[in-house]
């Protein structure tokens, strides 16, 4: 591992190489993005060494558009997902039970925009997502919501909004690009951070990079195509989970455990 002073060096520099490689893609506004948002989709997610992903860009650049906002190409985000005392939405992934969900707040930092999703998976496989705009990146307590935010989690959520508690904090970098046929929006995610709220721990995982292929259904992947031929297999990954891992030793992870072991052989 290198030193703090290296390690931020060395990353500036491989951000400088993939603008370059990101610089070659044709860009696409957020405006003209609003129509392929796809809230209601399948997706599939891989993981990669952050080593392979200027490759990966070379490969996908004749076919993908990429995300322009506010003249970046490189997105900052935040997140603050709310659980239970018992972590009731963490233990329901880790069971792995398909109608699931996952209430955060999400915040595009570069918009200064935030907003208080809930996130559903059913148990056929689909990803759909609500949303309401709210004023804060973050909150302290579930009484920082005021009575509309409270009412939506009420009227679209499993939990209760009374037995919800900031859980865990996590920050990334993202890139998003579109297919030139506007059928697929392709999501990277880069130098993950998490903070835990009840430990206090904080961990990072910036050898990895997260990336999430989204459809309306399942059809043709140019994406996918690509991937394929790099050898590259899908593999699950949850944020909130990981990160939960990460940061609280006395967490039981069982049916976790082999992906970390696959996560641990991609970085290694």
């Amino acid at each position: 591992m290198n030193d703090k002073s290296e390690k931020t060096v060395l990353s500036k520099f491989f951000l400088e190489d993939l603008e370059i490689i990101l610089g070659k893609m044709q860009p696409i506004t957020l405006e003209e993005m609003k129509n392929i948002h796809l809230m209601d989709r399948v997706d599939f997610k891989y993981v990669i060494s952050v080593t392979l992903l200027p490759s990966l860009l070379e490969k996908m650049t004749p076919y993908f558009k990429i995300q322009i906002n506010n003249g970046k190409r490189i997105a900052p985000y935040s997140t603050q997902y709310l659980d239970t005392a018992d972590l009731k939405a963490f233990v329901t992934h880790q069971n792995g039970k398909l109608n699931r969900q996952k209430i955060r707040i999400r915040s595009y930092i570069d918009s200064k925009v935030s907003f208080l999703e809930i996130k559903n998976k059913n148990n056929k496989g689909r990803t759909s997502k609500i949303r309401i705009p709210v004023h804060y990146s973050s909150i302290d307590t579930i009484d920082d919501l005021n009575v509309n935010d409270k009412r939506f989690i009420e009227e679209n959520s499993l939990f209760d909004s009374a037995e919800l508690k900031p859980s865990l904090g996590n920050t990334f970098n993202r890139i998003t690009l579109v297919n030139n046929k506007a059928t697929e929006r392709v999501t990277i995610d880069l130098d993950l951070s998490f903070r835990n709220y009840k430990t206090g721990e904080t961990k990072r995982m910036d050898d990895i990079a997260v990336l999430e292929l989204k459809q309306d259904g399942w059809q043709h992947s140019d994406f996918r195509d690509i991937l394929n031929r790099l050898r590259i297999k899908k593999l699950s990954f949850s944020k909130y989970c990981m990160g939960t891992i990460l940061t609280d030793s006395n967490i039981k992870y069982n049916d976790f455990k082999k992906k970390w072991l696959i996560i641990n052989k991609i970085t290694h």
